[in-house]
């Protein structure tokens, strides 16, 4: 079962929807290990929550969420151990979002970015503020991208598009990310929530079995790919993390400056 409170993240129900709010506006929503784990706890225990048909994966703030937590990164960068946990957590809150049998509706508020973008995309409905940007933005912090985009992104657009993406780190607008397929909806900032209200009201009113079993179907072919490529990118990406470039871009982020990567 979900527990009935966390730390990180705002539950609200709202009949048979849920609606979870990552809720760390001063950092964007960044995720931290507390959150992380909390993510894990929220999709691994929504199954058995008999009064949630649908949860809306949404953000506080004007952010969806921003990626990692770079304030957690610095201290630990170099830390053979702390990549392996991170990668450990990762792969487990993905596995549980892939597992996860009823539908999800990401109500994209604002920016996703990092694995902010990877938690949008994992999720079944895609409804994003025309003002939002999305982008898997690994390689411009000296990091592969292993943390799920090189799985999900190919199956949703192909892989000349994932490949311009994921190894240039460039950013789109939701606009375009819809007309890519990358996303369900972009819609004006006024009408996000009607139209997610929408969503969430024909899944919470509808054939509940039959929907979570077409969902299982149609992610077994999903899932056959991320396992395919999660050890290999959380291995890669943890690699990445002990070079000088991804030293150098946490530093510039935090001194708010351009990084200087110097290829080591």
């Amino acid at each position: 079962m979900i527990p009935h409170k966390f730390k990180d993240i705002a539950l609200e129900q709202r009949g048979k929807v849920l609606f979870a709010t990552l809720n760390r506006p001063d950092v964007r929503n960044a995720v931290s290990a507390s959150l992380d784990d909390e993510l894990f706890q929220l999709f691994s225990g929504l199954d058995a929550d008999e009064n949630t048909n649908v949860l809306v994966l949404t953000g506080a703030g004007d952010c969806f969420c921003a990626g990692g937590d770079f304030a957690e990164m610095l201290p630990n960068r170099g830390n053979m151990a702390y990549g392996h946990q991170v990668a450990a957590a990762g792969k487990r809150l993905l596995t549980a979002m892939l597992d996860c049998q009823k539908p999800v509706i990401a109500r994209v508020n604002g920016d996703a970015l990092g694995l902010g973008c990877t938690l949008a995309l994992f999720c079944d409905i895609i409804i994003a503020d025309s003002k939002a940007r999305l982008s898997d933005q690994h390689v411009k912090i000296g990091l592969a991208a292993g943390d799920g985009g090189a799985a999900i992104w190919p199956q949703l657009v192909g892989y000349a598009r994932a490949k311009q993406y994921l190894l240039t780190g460039d950013s789109i607008s939701a606009d375009e990310a819809e007309r890519m397929g990358l996303i369900n909806f972009s819609v004006p900032t006024d009408q996000l929530d009607e139209l997610v209200k929408k969503w969430s009201e024909k899944f919470a009113n509808g054939a509940s079995w039959a929907t979570r079993m077409s969902k299982l179907i149609v992610n077994s072919s999903l899932k056959h790919a991320f396992v395919q490529s999660v050890d290999v990118g959380f291995g890669h990406e943890t690699l990445t993390a002990l070079t000088s470039d991804h030293a150098e871009a946490i530093e510039a982020f935090l001194e708010k400056r351009r990084p200087q990567f110097s290829g080591r």
